[in-house]
């Protein structure tokens, strides 16, 4: 089987090399990122030689998982490193070609896997991008220098402003329907509709004209903001982004701090951070998460002691301090380190289905961790280590795996760190000690703070409001915090949870609060943990994938949740049809002169 360009295509799924997600931009491939403060640009220029794997080249700005790794990687560096820019230009560094989005090749030699976890990758990384805009208040253009098709017209849709080249050949398309026999893959559809809310009957010409749409109809029809001729498109670009930069409250005096590269160890089955390990049980699919708590200053704070009754206890450090500790400062070290753990078992570690979380360190300093967030809040800095977190906790969520959190003696859920145990499928809390233990710890502690209750202390994103419907820091994809999801219909539930925040809950308070699921002793627990993971273990992985996300994401549809329920249900069973992946579906089939065969059955 051959390509458009004469070039072989294998007829199977390629070996895929294991996937790391360190990158720097001394080392982007295809990316070239300037600033010039207010503004910085990020350029797209792919290597057509630097895929990710072999089997396939990277023509015409198209693209792959390891484009869009040094994409993720250069958007959290904008965000850390460079308080001082308001807003990002992303374009296209080929002559009239912005980006011709995923690389059909790629594709459709892909396995499944990694076909739905790369289009979920891309989509958190375009979600990222909106975030930007909307919570750090960096806002994203995209001058769309030339053709901008399926997953490159995407791109410039997670953007807040997109100015379109008036050549009259440059035109933005979603061509995936008609050409590929699949749907776009990083939102565009939800996109094209929910957010700039182009006429579904438009939408719908929109999605089935290969060719796409350019000009001014491309304006009229609401696709892109505004036009521009070549001989003025980058004056206007500029323009328009030092129009927008004037808005950011980002401080143009603030000096950033460098994401250093993270230490991972990989030691067989043991993956090793400063403060986090991961041991995988492969007879039973099953990764143990052990996240530490703090170490350093924020331990001067006493145990039990919150912001509003501390008295004159020693004060957490200050935003200088937070400054100068940059990547080691542990809220936001965990955070990347837990990042990177998920992503590394999502692509690597398929077949590790359940994922239980256990903490272990001194409660009182995440408690004080908790404290430095709440106290400098409005802080450049503290805004985007709790947005990381948000971000964090929301891969979490979306990561098709089972949750499962432990709370033990020696535990420290608080806080932030008590978003993993409402963010899990079931949780158990032992009730007692264990008997036999070599050590004189007390029972297990749970304490929720004002970092997960809806209304309390909001940091102020995007200059004041709140970062979703429900409010709070650490909102779902659904708009509500997690204690708002875990009992939605339950307003009596949920305010006795709001009146328990900074009360050190033991296991039978705990469960009379329905903040965890189980509560057995020491004589029960390790045989119902056991069982649980057992039982995990012999069902089927896609049924669990469909219970578990229609069982976390309760309430209101948001643009984000339609987004990722699409991907889940619509875009997954798509990609295993014979229509789509089959050896005469339109994957295989494009580019190679001959038209796809369809069974045309509708289902």
């Amino acid at each position: 089987m051959v390509n458009e360009q004469g070039e072989h295509m294998a007829s199977h799924d390629r070996t895929e090399q294991p996937v790391t997600f360190d990158r720097h931009p001394s080392t982007y491939r295809h990316w070239r990122l300037t600033i010039d403060p207010p503004v910085a640009r990020l350029t797209m220029e792919v290597d057509a030689d630097g895929g990710l794997n072999e089997g396939y080249q990277l023509k015409l700005n198209s693209y792959d998982l390891g484009v869009d790794i040094e994409l993720n990687d250069a958007v959290q560096r904008l965000r850390f490193e460079h308080p001082e820019v308001r807003a990002v230009i992303v374009s296209g560094g080929l002559d009239k070609m912005f980006c011709a989005g995923a690389n059909i090749q790629m594709l459709a030699g892909a396995s499944h896997q990694h076909k739905v976890n790369f289009c979920k990758f891309t989509n958190e990384t375009r979600n990222s991008i909106e975030d930007a805009t909307a919570s750090s208040q960096q806002v994203w253009l995209a001058a769309v220098n030339g053709t901008a098709a399926g997953g490159g017209y995407e791109l410039a849709l997670a953007c807040d402003d997109i100015l379109l080249v008036d050549d009259r050949s440059s035109a933005v398309s979603l061509p995936e329907v008609p050409l590929l026999g699949v749907l776009p893959g990083t939102g565009g559809l939800t996109r094209v509709v929910d957010k700039r809310h182009v006429r579904r009957d438009l939408a719908d010409v929109f999605a089935t004209r290969t060719e796409g749409v350019r000009g001014a109809q491309a304006v009229e029809w609401g696709l892109v903001d505004a036009v521009a001729p070549r001989t003025k498109f980058d004056e206007e670009a500029t323009s328009r982004a030092l129009a927008r930069a004037e808005a950011s409250d980002r401080p143009a005096d603030a000096a950033g701090i460098e994401l250093t590269p993270l230490e991972r160890t990989i030691d067989g089955d043991v993956i090793r951070y400063p403060n986090l390990e991961v041991r995988l049980e492969r007879d039973l699919g099953t990764a143990w998460f052990t996240l530490s708590g703090p170490s350093g200053a924020v331990e001067a704070v006493p145990s039990g002691s919150r912001r509003s009754d501390r008295g004159d206890t020693p004060r957490p450090p200050g935003p200088e301090a937070i400054v100068a500790a940059g990547a080691s400062f542990w809220p936001l070290a965990l955070a990347r380190e837990f990042d990177d753990a998920m992503l590394h078992l999502r692509f690597n570690e398929p077949e590790i289905g359940t994922w239980v979380l256990q903490t272990k360190g001194d409660l009182s300093a995440v408690l004080a961790a908790d404290d430095v967030l709440l106290e400098h809040a409005d802080h450049w800095l503290v805004r985007e280590i709790t947005l990381l977190w948000r971000r964090t906790l929301k891969r979490l969520d979306l990561s098709a795996r089972t949750i499962v959190t432990l709370v033990t003696p020696g535990s420290c859920f608080a806080g932030t760190l008590a978003e993993l145990a409402l963010a899990a499928d079931r949780s158990y809390m032992l009730d007692g000690v264990f008997e036999d233990a070599d050590d004189d710890l007390p029972p297990a502690e749970l304490v929720l703070t004002d970092a997960n209750c809806p209304e309390r202390l909001t940091p102020p994103l995007a200059g004041g409001h709140p970062p979703s419907p429900g409010g709070g820091w650490y909102a779902m994809s659904n708009g509500l915090t997690r204690l708002e999801s875990r009992f939605y219909g339950h307003d009596e539930a949920l305010e006795a949870a709001r009146s328990a925040l900074g009360k050190h809950l033991q296991a039978g308070e705990a469960s009379g609060l329905g903040l965890v699921t189980f509560t057995p002793d020491d004589i029960d627990w390790e045989d119902e943990i056991r069982l649980c993971l057992e039982e995990r273990a012999s069902f089927s992985p896609d049924a669990l994938t469909g219970l578990e996300a229609n069982y976390r994401f309760v309430g209101p549809e948001t643009m984000e949740t339609k987004i990722f329920g699409r991907l889940t249900a619509w875009q997954n069973w798509i990609f295993q049809r014979p229509n789509a992946s089959g050896p005469d579906g339109a994957l295989r089939r494009y580019g190679s002169g001959s038209r796809p065969s369809y069974d045309r059955k509708r289902v």
